[in-house]
């Protein structure tokens, strides 16, 4: 038999199991008298004949009832692995292009999208470290990373990680021969540790918050970075104050290899976000990322 007649064999099951032409074309999407062609030509070939039928009802025949019963099955595992097929080639692939800072990178994204990764060979990503508020539409970033509070209005934005607070730290040593700073105007007597922001290269201003005070200090120090990652390493060191994550800093304070100042001047604040034009339409390997992301309490 021609490979052809595969899809007559699959026409004939649906028929005898519907037990009604009617039905069986309504299922197919073809019309009853098509059908019927496609049924007596399948018969012609095969010198047999498979259904009998009557005015009221379909049955089939002693030889219909054994091509049902034995090649049925092996035509729907056909169907299952065409399926399968189709899924493989509709599998989740591409390149996602995201901008955000080393913390956020290290923190998030890597272990929320390991597993993702793993499961999904033909996704690829790239991560841009980057401190400034970059315009991801203008730069061709499919999402970028950054705190609630900075999202613009006209994006999207998904949270993906949970409140999170700042921490002003230095090291014992640092300590020995200076005060601790008990509110953030006393910063000024002190050598601090900046961030300079790429893109408008300004240094980043310390922000602060007690009750309804709200506060941001220009601090200046000997030292300038343009990661935070430079600045955990310059705190460690004693060459000053920083104002970093609590969660790069943790362990660190937990250790007592840094001491935490002003903790009552920094409170929780809308954790990390993913955001990205609302206009963007997601791609499966994209939707399959914000999921794997999406922060749940």
């Amino acid at each position: 038999m021609q490979r052809g007649n595969l899809d007559d064999l699959a026409a004939f099951l649906i028929v005898a199991r519907e037990g009604s032409f009617t039905r069986a074309a309504a299922k197919l999407g073809i019309s009853q008298s098509a059908l019927s062609y496609t049924i007596k030509e399948l018969e012609a070939r095969l010198k047999l004949r498979l259904l009998t039928r009557t005015t009221r009802s379909v049955s089939p025949t002693a030889a219909g009832e054994r091509l049902l019963r034995n090649v049925g099955p092996r035509i729907a595992e056909i169907e299952t692995e065409l399926v399968a097929l189709t899924e493989l080639r509709e599998k989740p692939s591409g390149t996602i292009r995201i901008t955000a800072t080393e913390y956020a990178t290290d923190a998030v994204l890597l272990p929320k999208l390991a597993k993702l990764l793993r499961e999904y060979p033909d996704i690829k990503l790239e991560i841009v470290s980057d401190y400034g508020l970059t315009d991801i539409v203008a730069q061709r970033f499919d999402a970028g990373v950054r705190d609630g509070e900075q999202v613009a209005r006209d994006m999207i934005a998904v949270r993906i990680g949970p409140d999170a607070r700042m921490a002003v730290v230095g090291a014992p040593s640092y300590f020995r021969s200076r005060s601790e700073p008990k509110k953030p105007s006393q910063l000024v007597e002190h050598n601090c540790i900046n961030l300079r922001l790429p893109t408008h290269g300004g240094l980043y201003s310390w922000e602060f918050e007690k009750g309804s005070r709200e506060l941001k200090v220009r601090v200046d120090g000997q030292l300038v970075f343009n990661t935070t990652t430079q600045m955990l390493q310059a705190a460690l060191a004693g060459l000053g104050l920083a104002y970093l994550p609590e969660g790069l800093v943790r362990s660190h304070i937990n250790k007592g290899r840094l001491k935490r100042v002003l903790e009552d001047w920094c409170p929780p604040y809308p954790g990390y976000h993913l955001y990205y034009p609302s206009r963007r339409q997601p791609s499966a390997a994209f939707a399959l990322l914000v999921e794997a992301l999406r922060h749940r309490d």
